[in-house]
Formats: structure tokens, C-alpha cells, sequence
């Protein structure tokens, strides 16, 4: 099916991954700062995990319903509404001081921000399918580099007084105004078609449990690690430099991804980052260490960033073009299930000795067994058909 940006030599790609960047800058930031700025404003610290877990229900709410907005407005117009619903959500914050009010404003910042996952993931998945892991490389690239200088605004900014807000309103403006003026290629719109169940149910299966163990690793690290790093006795400074770290070895691997995509079968590629993230969390407890603690932050963040870009890309392979933003949506919507549960499992590790480490280490364990054996079983059916 023909798309602009199917046909162009040149897909301009620029203003959404630019967008996307700003939004990703002062979503880190605030990511971070809202569990350690609770008792700040008189509330409870108990709230962080509920926070998070109900901005993931809001992503998956969102997760569900974005397929024929951006179909009927087209993904120019459906990203700049998202954000600036999203920036409505941030106004919430500051003003209304109260535990219910901030958890409808964060399920409501999820809903929106499942928008801007849909709209962006299927607007670079459309098009060549031989550059497709390059174009969600540069994706992941520019989100979870945002990401990270996000983090350092909590030495360079603080987590206290109207600054942080002000600072991440800007640049979320920012990013409403690349969108509005600059110029860019889009797929068609009304150009995209919904999977029925029967379809979806004929997905990749390793895809989508690759998606949900990436919500349930990333949804817990989001909402928990800063608290995890202070009650590791960790400065708010180093607590800033420390997620920055996470989210840089996450940014580091995407380059990786695609070249290791050519060499090995996506399930096994899964099931390789996992062991790799059970190998540092294993490190940074026979070594406690603040310097072994960052090296394997770093590592971790690689092997649980690098799960989703797979797992979509094993779920959006061979498909037809017309179901990519029904693909991602699903895919969103397995990611989703696993960031609202990954907190909450994961606050229960929290009173045990090793914590948030001690979760992650048994969640990417038993993912890395599942993928193995996914990967022997599409191995044998590969050779089976020869």
C-alpha cells in the first residue's frame, strides 16, 4: 500500500524525532522528580508506586484507543493534541495539592503519552522495511537520550519550587511548535486498518512477551529506582547522574540493536539482553560499590531498553504496512499491561535486602529461559519446513 513516506527517497523524518526528543527531556525529568518530590508537597511517599502504576493504566487505556484518531487526523495533528493534553496534566501538579487529584492527572498524562508512542513508533515503522530497525534505532535513540539529560535537571534544577515545572513546560512547548512549523513527511491518512482478535491472537508471541517483560522492567525502574537509590543512601545529585546512567546505557545500545539483528534471530537477541541485565544486577551485589553500582546501572539499562525496539520489530515483521499502527498499538498495549503491574510487584521487593535489584534479577531470569526455549522451538519449526 502506498504512503508518503513509502515513496519518498528521502523520508523527512526530522521534526517527529526532534519532537519527540523535547517531549523525552522533560518527561525524564519529571519521570524522576515526582516520587522524591512527595514529601515536598505534604504527601505520602506510599504514592509513588501508585503513581506510576496509574500513569501505566492510563498508557494502556490510551494504548487502545488512538488507532482511528490518528487515522481520521492524521499523526501531525494527534501528536501535537497529545502534548498539549499532556501539558494540561503538568498544570494539575503544582496546583492542586491532593493524592486523588494528582493520580487522575497522572492517568491521564499516560493516556496521552500512549498517544505520542503510537503516533511516532507507527510514523517511523511506515515506509522501507529494510531501514525500518535504523529508523526505530534513531526512535529509541532520541527518547531514551531525551531521557537522560532529563535526569541531570534534578542536580542542575532541583525538585523543589515552580523551576522544574516551568522548565519542563518550555520544552514541551517547544516541541508543539517543531510540530506545527516544521516540515515533514507523514503517512496518508485513513491509510492504516484494525487487526481483528483472530489476528492478533496470530502475533508473535515471544513479541509480545517481550513488550510486557519491557513494561514490567521499565515501569518499575521509572517509578522506583530513585527511591531504591535513596534508600541506598545515595545524594539527590548522584540519584540525578545515577538514572542518567540507566537511561544512557539505554540510549548506547540502540546502535547495537539492528547490527545484531543481522547476525541472530530476534528471540534469541532478547533472550542474550536479558542474561546480559541478570549479569550486572548479579555484579552489583558481590561488589556494593557506588562505582560498580553506576557500571552496572549502565549495563542493565542496555539490556532492559533494548527488549521493546525487538520486540516490536519481531512483531511488525512481514506484516502489511496497513496494520503497522494497529501492530504498534498492540504492542503498546502488552508493554502497558506490564508497566502497570511492574510497579506493584515490584514495591513488594522493596522491604527485602537486595530490592528493586533483587525483582528486576528474577524478571529478566525467567524471560531470558522463556526466550531460549521460544527460540529453540522457532528454530526447530525453521528447519522442520526446509
Amino acid at each position: 500500500m502506498e504512503n508518503t513516506l513509502a515513496t519518498a527517497p528521502k523520508a523527512r523524518i526530522s521534526v517527529p524525532v526532534i519532537a519527540l526528543a523535547l517531549y523525552a527531556v522533560a518527561s525524564g525529568y519529571l519521570m524522576s522528580i515526582i516520587p522524591l518530590m512527595l514529601p515536598h508537597y505534604g504527601l505520602e511517599g506510599s504514592l509513588a508506586s501508585w503513581l506510576a502504576s496509574v500513569f501505566y493504566a492510563g498508557l494502556l487505556a490510551g494504548a487502545m484507543v488512538f488507532e482511528p484518531i490518528v487515522n481520521k487526523f492524521g499523526h501531525r495533528k494527534s501528536f501535537i493534541w497529545c502534548l498539549i493534553a499532556f501539558i494540561a496534566t503538568i498544570l494539575v501538579l503544582p496546583t492542586i495539592i491532593n493524592s486523588w487529584a494528582w493520580l487522575a492527572s497522572r492517568f491521564v498524562a499516560g493516556v496521552a503519552v500512549a498517544g505520542v508512542f503510537v503516533i511516532v513508533e507507527s510514523w517511523l515503522l511506515h515506509g522501507d522495511e529494510s531501514d525500518r530497525a535504523k529508523r526505530l534505532g534513531l526512535y529509541m535513540g532520541s527518547l531514551y537520550g531525551g531521557s537522560s539529560l532529563g535526569q541531570l535537571g534534578i542536580g542542575f534544577l532541583g525538585i523543589t519550587g515552580s523551576l522544574p515545572f516551568v522548565a519542563i513546560l518550555v520544552l514541551l512547548i517547544l516541541a508543539v511548535l517543531v510540530l506545527m512549523f516544521g516540515r515533514t513527511d507523514q503517512p496518508e491518512e485513513g491509510q492504516s486498518s484494525a487487526l481483528s482478535l483472530k489476528q492478533i491472537s496470530k502475533l508473535n508471541h515471544a513479541a509480545i512477551i517481550g513488550c510486557v517483560v519491557s513494561g514490567l522492567t521499565l515501569g518499575a525502574i521509572y517509578g522506583l529506582m530513585p527511591v531504591e537509590l535513596f534508600n541506598r543512601g545515595i545524594a539527590n545529585d548522584n540519584i540525578g547522574s545515577l538514572m542518567a546512567l540507566v537511561i544512557l546505557g539505554g540510549m548506547a545500545v540502540q546502535p547495537l540493536v539492528p547490527w545484531m539483528s543481522k547476525f541472530l534471530g530476534r528471540t534469541l537477541l532478547m533472550a542474550l539482553f536479558c542474561l546480559l541485565g541478570v549479569a550486572a544486577i548479579g555484579f552489583v551485589t558481590i561488589n556494593e560499590s557506588i562505582y560498580a553500582l553506576a557500571a552496572s546501572l549502565f549495563v542493565l539499562g542496555m539490556a532492559v531498553f533494548a527488549l521493546y525496539p525487538v520486540a516490536i520489530n519481531l512483531g511488525c515483521d512481514k506484516m502489511d504496512p496497513a496494520y503497522i499502527v494497529s501492530i504498534t498499538q498492540v504492542m503498546l498495549f502488552s508493554y502497558s499491561v506490564g508497566s502497570v503491574v511492574g510497579p506493584v510487584l515490584a514495591d513488594s521487593f522493596m522491604g527485602l535486602e537486595q530490592g528493586l535489584l533483587g525483582y528486576l534479577f528474577a524478571s529478566l531470569l525467567a524471560t531470558c529461559i522463556y526466550m531460549l526455549l521460544a527460540s529453540i522451538k522457532t528454530k526447530r519449526q525453521a528447519m522442520a519446513g526446509e
